[in-house]
């Protein structure tokens, strides 16, 4: 396997360094440092004879992307364009995109589902994994290569970005700092475990059905903010400080995923309730030294 990783500084490389370190004495495993962004850099680095793409690499989050939609635009379109070329002119045939449940945006009608006519998305972050879902359409209907768009819901576990809410949160309260609550704590997302997601993302790189597919991969489950500090506060044994500010813009009021496409289609099941999947997370934390302030 070879991992593509630019170490974008959008949070430390050291958290990035450490998560793969384990991986590194791997013989199967082959690390090359460039920019998804640089094609004539990928082609000579990579020189072809791959089975399959998984596309993970992206400019994250939804408030970010409102003050640098520019960049959010070069990354996450011109570079998965770049690797859609590449698996053309390399003949790869099967490709694997990372998307997002962002992309419905403020569609009341849940649980979201794939087959809805019209996508609302709020954030430059969000438009773009539009962008790359018909990318890959277009890729996938003139040159034969399949292409799988995963939009994922909310994932949690283990080596969690140190941005996302329930890393940001868990720090916070292990060093009696306060928690900064967008909202009155009522929005609710479809939280799902990261070994969930890898075995949608596994199922997506053997599918050898048809030639475009959209698929959830989320929990089926609406949990609200309030909710997950409770879950967090039980878990952890601390209480939250809880500091309320105005909601956001570019955040969505919830998600919620319908997975029967990807049951029927991966033999998709998510497997981990929220408090077990953030006992495990709660451990990787305090063993891993990662609730440290970086």
């Amino acid at each position: 396997m070879t991992a593509v990783d630019n170490f974008d500084p959008f949070y430390p490389a050291e958290f990035k360094r450490r998560n793969i370190a384990p991986h590194l004495t791997n013989d199967h495993y082959r690390l090359v440092e460039g920019d998804i962004r640089d094609l004539g850099l990928l082609a000579g680095l990579l020189e072809g004879g791959y089975d399959v793409i998984v596309h993970l690499a992206a400019k994250a989050g939804v408030r970010p992307s409102i003050q640098d939609p520019i960049a959010y635009q070069e990354v996450n379109v011109r570079g998965t364009q770049n690797l859609l070329e590449l698996a053309r002119r390399w003949g790869v045939r099967q490709f694997v995109f990372a998307s997002s449940s962002s992309v419905y945006g403020v569609n009341p009608d849940v649980p979201w589902r794939e087959s809805t006519p019209v996508l609302r998305p709020i954030s430059p972050y969000a438009a773009t994994k539009v962008s790359g879902e018909l990318l890959g359409h277009v890729y996938s209907h003139l040159y034969g290569t399949r292409f799988l768009a995963l939009r994922f819901f909310t994932v949690y576990g283990p080596r969690q970005r140190p941005d996302l809410a329930i890393h940001k949160f868990a720090r916070a309260m292990l060093a009696g700092e306060p928690i900064t609550m967008f909202g009155d704590g009522t929005t609710s997302r479809d939280y799902t475990y990261i070994d969930d997601i890898i075995a949608g993302v596994r199922a997506a790189i053997d599918y050898q059905g048809s030639p475009y597919e959209v698929i959830n991969l989320g929990n089926n489950r609406m949990v609200s903010l309030a909710e997950l500090v409770r879950c967090l506060e039980e878990v952890l044994g601390v209480k939250a400080n809880i500091k309320r500010i105005r909601e956001q813009p570019g955040e969505v009021p919830r998600t919620w995923a319908d997975i029967d496409k990807a049951r029927v289609l991966l033999g998709y099941g998510p497997k981990t309730e929220l408090v077990e999947g953030l006992q495990r997370f709660a451990r990787w934390l305090r063993a891993s030294g990662a609730g440290a302030r970086g």
